[in-house]
């Protein structure tokens, strides 16, 4: 049975300089060095427990990612200034020219713009499969494929992906699967299901406030030492540095993630399910209707629930922008991008943050113009928020 990744956290003990139970906040870009030795070591990798210089590596930062090292139980982490620098770092340190990625044709718009419009300028190659399809998947590897890179629970559609299968088919042809559990933390575990790095915008729930911008990137000790390596890492060298008083914000918040995730939960579960039972077309993955649901529940830590995501589908995008400002308007929560937040937030996916997949592709992967993604906050009275909603939908005389 797989550890519970909050439990690992508590276990870690971290204290400031003068026995601070918060860690102290480092706040220093330069460090100095008593033997000129030393500074010569930590320049080429060889000096442990040193710091040089904090676009390298600085305390706050690594309190924080021992942290997230805990949570998702890999050998190191690499904490940068947003989930896009998570990302791109980690595909940039993996995929060199002429090389080849697999990945699935539901996933974050601007990861897809980054995988469809910016790799080809570096002659790296991408397949964009359903990966859901194990046989696509496996379809799609050539000699010269990478990577493997995949949502744990798809944005927006809430695809879930199998991750153990999938990790099956990486080891299988010795290449890396990468999974962005964004939408997941404590709920998924990707490492501990075979993935070999996993990838975080710990701007969402991880912070949960909406008030900074982060990331972070988990995988084995030698992939995070290639990644900050002076010399040729792409963390490093491109230099997408977190503030070290963000960091020490974040780790706090990270100590309420575990209640905060089963709340989210608890509530966009209530939500699904009675705005099903109104006729509303819902996507979430507690649903027994849900294509995944069994898949999630199989490999899920189900303590956290089915997480806090869920989307509605009101047919077109004028008839979901109506319902979203009446939304808005009642105090059900924000019309805004991003998730996580204690408050609600709804957006028109296709309009909003896919709107870097072009259309015809949003059609062919099922992505309806009228789809509403909602991030599902931490009401106390949910029922309050649900006959809100409720209100609306027949306002619009969309029940």
């Amino acid at each position: 049975m797989r550890s519970d990744a909050y439990t690992r956290i508590q276990d870690l003990l971290q204290f400031g300089e003068f026995g601070d139970v918060n860690p102290s906040i480092t706040d220093s870009s330069t460090y100095t060095f008593l033997e000129a030795n030393e500074m010569i070591e930590t320049f080429h990798g060889k000096s442990s427990g040193c710091f040089l210089y904090s676009r390298h590596w600085n305390p706050s930062n690594k309190y924080l990612a021992d942290a997230i090292s805990a949570m998702e139980n890999t050998e190191s982490s690499w904490i940068t200034a947003s989930g896009m620098a998570a990302i791109t770092c980690a595909i940039l340190q993996l995929c060199n020219t002429g090389d080849h990625l697999i990945t699935s044709v539901t996933t974050y718009g601007g990861t897809y713009a980054f995988l469809k419009n910016y790799l080809p300028k570096f002659n790296i190659d991408v397949s964009f499969v359903n990966i859901n399809d194990l046989d696509s998947v496996r379809s799609a590897i050539q000699p010269n494929t990478k990577l493997i890179y995949t949502e744990s629970i798809t944005n927006p559609l809430l695809q879930v992906s199998d991750i153990p299968e999938l990790a099956k088919i990486s080891q299988a042809h010795n290449i890396h699967l990468m999974v962005d559990n964004t939408f997941s933390p404590m709920i998924i575990s990707p490492a501990e299901l075979g993935a070999d790095i996993v990838v975080y915008s710990m701007t969402k729930f991880i912070n949960g406030k909406n008030d900074c911008v982060a990331g972070a990137i988990c995988g084995k000790q030698q992939f995070v030492d290639d990644l900050s390596n002076v010399n040729s890492g792409t963390a490093m060298l491109l230099g997408p540095v977190l503030d070290p008083l963000r960091s020490s914000s974040i780790l706090k918040n990270l100590h309420t993630l575990h209640i905060r995730m089963k709340q989210h939960s608890k509530n966009a579960q209530f939500l699904a399910e009675h705005l099903t039972e109104l006729g509303v077309r819902v996507i979430y993955p507690g649903l027994k209707s849900h294509p995944q649901h069994e898949l999630l529940k199989k490999i899920m830590n189900r303590e956290y629930g089915f997480g806090g995501m869920m989307a509605i589908d009101v047919g077109s995008a004028e008839k979901a922008s109506e319902l979203m400002q009446k939304m808005q308007q009642e105090q059900v929560g924000y019309l805004a991008v991003s998730l996580g937040y204690f408050k609600t937030l709804f957006s028109n996916s296709g309009r909003s943050t896919s709107s870097e997949i072009p259309l015809d592709v949003q059609k062919e992967m099922g992505l309806s113009e009228g789809l509403i993604r909602f991030s599902v906050g931490l009401d106390n009275d949910i029922e309050r928020s649900f006959k809100k909603i409720k209100s609306c939908l027949e306002s619009s005389r969309l029940l």
